[in-house]
């Protein structure tokens, strides 16, 4: 039988050969399963002004249908779907100003979240009736011996890993 050629965008297999694949590379049914797949990342203000520069389908006002689907050359957005996409490239617009601008993150977020947390888990703590026991680790059974097991597998230390004091990161 021989080798096959899979085509993600047609979602279709032929017989692999220069010929086959050139036909379908080239084919009319390729190009618009192409092109309908990378128009699904266009970004909003490039879609905005396409659908703005074409006239609306009369038949899709009507009908809410077209026979020519996605390659129909007429726009089959109304004005309400208009005026959201429009809000949502200026939207996309804004943020990106604000990105560029270098908006000021508020400082101290993370510490003021981590000293919360521990607060919380401190009268958490302060309140539970049970004391908690710390848990001792146990391999599950069935285990190689300790020693046999990598490094990734292996429990902790108690007081946890020791952290070289000339560790640099990056």
């Amino acid at each position: 039988m021989g080798k096959r050629y899979f085509c993600d965008y047609c979602d279709r297999s032929f017989q692999d050969n220069l010929h086959n694949r050139k036909k379908h590379l080239n084919g009319v049914q390729h190009l618009r399963a192409k092109k309908v797949w990378y128009d699904l990342f266009r970004d909003a203000a490039a879609i905005l002004q396409e659908e703005q520069s074409k006239k609306p389908c009369r038949k899709f006002l009507q009908t809410g249908q077209c026979d020519f689907g996605s390659n129909c050359r007429f726009s089959h957005m109304t004005e309400m779907d208009l005026e959201r996409l429009s809000a949502q490239v200026h939207e996309e617009r804004r943020s990106k100003e604000q990105r560029q601008e270098g908006a000021d993150v508020p400082v101290g977020t993370v510490e003021e979240w981590l000293e919360k947390r521990a607060k919380r888990l401190r009268l958490a703590q302060s309140n539970s009736p049970l004391p908690e026991k710390p848990s001792m680790f146990q391999y599950p059974p069935g285990w190689p011996p300790i020693q046999d097991l990598p490094p990734s597998l292996q429990a902790p230390p108690p007081r946890g890993w020791p952290i070289p004091a000339n560790l640099q990161w990056g």
